[in-house]
């Protein structure tokens, strides 16, 4: 009897003491909430950092021979592809697997079940309505628009040697208009563009807050301001646009691989995937059971471009199109 009680102590103690090293790389408010609700459910302790998609995938390949991240959770696919070509992740299926959409399930496999699609975000670019109409412009419809002389330091956007939403910005304009014209578009944009952000995930408060007239983003990061009436319309391009997946990824060489493989197949969850706070909704889930709001669902209007997530999500053609960019867009006359 005191050995089975010891034995259930040590068990005890094991569970309580069990923790889980996350990098999330979505908003602030998904990064957390997230870590909470598995926290409360499994008595799992969560040590939470957030950093941008390319500073995630930095850090993952400084880290590989001594990895203190267990899982990724969240940020654009092409990190995560590009993190599983350098052999930084370890393949995993959940059972979970079930109720995904097919465009999660078809992440899971183009990247040999290393990466897993947990949400869908698309590409465009809201604008503050109280700026525009303050200096009498007519509101942006498409990517061509952007280019107007009037938006001269007007336009916000991210750098995509940090942000994988940027990056996405870049791969979707190549596969629209091909490179070299994608490129001249690009030139022809940076006079208009103010700053380039870390993040990708900036541009929703600089256009709520009318720092930034335009802000090109995942939409998605637009949706909880306007719940708060926050004076910002969103635009899905007349020419079409991209698209990415949100990912989800366990690092290989985990410390803490139980605990991570049990946050990955909770995160699959319609359970967890559900957030009935339509302000803390901003993307499609992968779960087919999950709710999503209407402001959400509307999104799916958008004309999307095909993708090609192998191409412009490995490693040789996403360094070659950012040293591109350094050259050609970054260091460009304004």
């Amino acid at each position: 009897m005191k050995r089975l009680l010891a034995a259930t102590f040590l068990l005890l103690c094991a569970a309580t003491h069990a923790q889980l090293n996350i990098l999330c790389s979505t908003e602030a408010d998904w990064c957390e909430s997230k870590a909470r609700e598995f926290s409360v459910q499994t008595g799992i302790k969560v040590n939470l950092s957030r950093k941008a998609t390319g500073e995630a995938f930095a850090q993952l390949k400084a880290e590989a021979a001594n990895p203190k991240t267990d899982l990724w959770y969240g940020g654009t696919h092409d990190p995560h592809l590009q993190a599983a070509n350098e052999g930084l992740l370890q393949s995993h299926v959940s059972a979970t697997m079930k109720d995904q959409y097919p465009w999660s399930a078809d992440l899971l496999a183009k990247s040999a079940e290393h990466v897993v699609g947990i949400y869908r975000i698309t590409l465009g670019f809201g604008y503050n309505r109280d700026l525009l109409a303050k200096k009498g412009l007519t509101a942006p419809a498409c990517w061509s628009d952007l280019l107007k002389p009037e938006f001269k330091n007007e336009i916000e956007t991210s750098n995509p040697t940090t942000s994988g939403t940027a990056y996405t910005i870049l791969a979707t304009l190549v596969q629209m208009m091909g490179e070299d014209k994608a490129f001249e578009y690009l030139r022809a944009l940076n006079k208009n563009v103010t700053r380039y952000t870390t993040s990708g995930t900036a541009q929703r408060q600089s256009v709520a807050r009318g720092e930034s007239m335009i802000g090109i983003t995942f939409l998605d990061e637009f949706i909880p301001e306007l719940y708060v009436n926050a004076p910002i319309e969103i635009v899905l391009p007349c020419e079409g646009t991209g698209y990415s997946v949100g990912a989800m990824s366990i690092v290989k060489g985990a410390r803490n691989l139980d605990a991570a493989k049990r946050f990955y197949a909770w995160a699959l969850t319609a359970e967890a995937q559900s957030i009935r706070d339509q302000t803390k909704v901003i993307a499609i889930p992968s779960n087919k059971l999950a709710y999503a709001p209407d402001r959400v669902r509307a999104l799916e209007k958008a004309w999307l471009i095909n993708y090609d997530f192998a191409k412009y999500g490995s490693s040789v053609e996403r360094k070659r199109l950012i040293e591109r960019w350094d050259r050609e867009v970054k260091n460009a006359q304004r």
